[in-house]
């Protein structure tokens, strides 16, 4: 993993995407190459530009389609879909690009080689890719210190084959007696601690330790674990693996003072404005380009069945302040006359205008007035109603830091967890919300959007 204005990025995605780019730079030059004789240079001016262009718009759809996510679990079969798809939005893209700018177009012919050769090229990375991404020789490898409850979160949330890709166990070492009588894990993953920490990674050619430990009160090997950092074998804690890996922050981990002398959560006023601006900018665009689309919307709503277009809702923003959120109506105008309640999948108070917008998310397009007003940002933990806030502050350790920063029409949650309809599922979403919270950045906010 690198980490990339504190956001963890991992080294074979980061690989796999300047391939592709570098792919896409070269399909056009080949294209062109191909169509023309080597020594024609009709298109010596236009090639760099329609070049970049191609290569840009490329990326920014394989992107948009979750071709680069780390997680990434639909295998090869709908890998190879959402490449399909990509390509045809790439296609279309680029054909709007050539109408704008006719400057850049070299001619249907290169143009048509040039798909040719990006589908070829892509093809082949990505084969490549799904082979050589889980060889264990090209892994990061770990040695975990503990046994007990906490050791046995890795087995529990780590399961899948795609939740390790970049790195491998290589066992869990007891550290002491009593660590033994507690051992949560089957006993095949265990490394007996027979000799010291250092001889132990020499010989299973270990380059981390994560240190598992249930309680660092009984027996931490400090000494040990000192020697290891000393010689070059990294060491971190579990809650700091389990960021990297998952791109959340564990509830059941969590304590004061590792939110206290971690490296995050920090606030700075160039970070600010520049956020700010982000949002305005961004607010301001999309505004434009969604006008018809709300404008249909606001039509459908009211024809349905003739109530207002609009609800407006009391949600908690930046430091618990109240602000009132703004959305397309995709309820009965009765909805709540019960009170406050979460939407349940098949929801019978959902109307069917209602149903498509909310699928679509086009109920949430209204809120870029309350980002263009300073209330929202583009992208934050998505904000609660007061109700909800206080009962979950009440059952969910740490819930309220969430609200340190500003709330947003999406989040880190929203594209990392699908929707959530009761507690647990906040449970899970405000692990990612905290991982947001102490990382974010305009990096981390132009990597959601995507």
């Amino acid at each position: 993993m690198i980490r990339v204005f504190k956001h963890y990025i991992p080294f074979s995605l980061i690989v796999l995407s300047l391939s592709e780019f570098i792919i896409f730079v070269m399909s056009i030059e080949l294209g062109a190459s191909v169509r023309l004789s080597a020594s024609s240079n009709s298109f010596s001016t236009e090639l760099p530009y329609a070049s970049l262009s191609f290569a840009v718009v490329m990326f920014l759809s394989m992107t948009s389609m979750g071709l680069y996510q780390h997680h990434l679990r639909d295998g090869r079969r709908g890998m190879f879909i959402r490449i399909l798809i990509a390509f045809v939005m790439g296609f279309v893209a680029m054909a709007l690009l050539f109408y704008l700018f006719p400057g850049i177009f070299l001619g249907r012919g290169v143009f048509g080689l040039t798909w040719i050769f990006a589908v070829i090229g892509v093809s082949i990375t990505r084969v490549t890719y799904l082979k050589i991404v889980h060889r264990e020789d090209l892994k990061r490898r770990i040695l975990v210190v503990g046994v007990g409850q906490k050791a046995a979160l890795i087995e529990e949330q780590l399961k899948r084959k795609t939740d390790r890709r970049g790195f491998v166990i290589v066992g869990y070492v007891p550290i002491n007696p009593v660590d033994s009588e507690t051992i949560k894990l089957n006993t095949k993953y265990l490394i007996k601690h027979d000799m010291t920490l250092f001889q132990l990674c020499e010989i299973h050619d270990v380059d981390e330790i994560v240190v598992a430990i249930t309680d660092r009160r009984k027996g931490m090997p400090v000494e040990e674990l000192l020697d290891c950092k000393m010689s070059g074998i990294d060491v971190i804690d579990l809650q700091t693996f389990f960021e990297r890996q998952t791109g959340r922050i564990l509830l059941e981990l969590l304590q004061p003072s590792w939110l206290i002398f971690s490296d995050g959560f920090a606030h700075g006023t160039l970070r600010d404005i520049a956020k700010r601006s982000f949002d305005l900018i961004a607010s301001s665009l999309l505004m434009l380009v969604t006008f018809p689309i709300m404008l249909l919307a606001m039509l459908a709503i009211w024809l349905e069945d003739r109530g207002p277009v609009f609800y407006k809702q009391i949600r908690v923003g930046q430091n618990w302040r109240l602000i009132q959120v703004i959305k397309f109506r995709s309820m009965r105008v009765d909805a709540e006359k019960a009170g406050a309640q979460f939407a349940q999948k098949n929801d019978s108070r959902i109307t069917h205008v209602g149903k498509f917008i909310r699928k679509t998310r086009i109920d949430e397009l209204p809120q870029l007035f309350n980002v263009f007003k300073g209330e929202m940002s583009f992208v934050g933990p998505r904000p609660e109603r007061p109700e909800f806030v206080e009962q979950f502050s009440e059952n969910i350790p740490f819930y309220a830091e969430r609200h340190r920063v500003k709330p947003g029409i999406t989040g880190w949650a929203q594209i990392r967890y699908p929707y959530g309809s009761d507690e647990k599922d906040t449970i899970e979403k405000v692990q990612y919300d905290l991982y947001y919270v102490k990382n974010y950045s305009l990096f981390l906010d132009l990597t959601i959007l995507f």
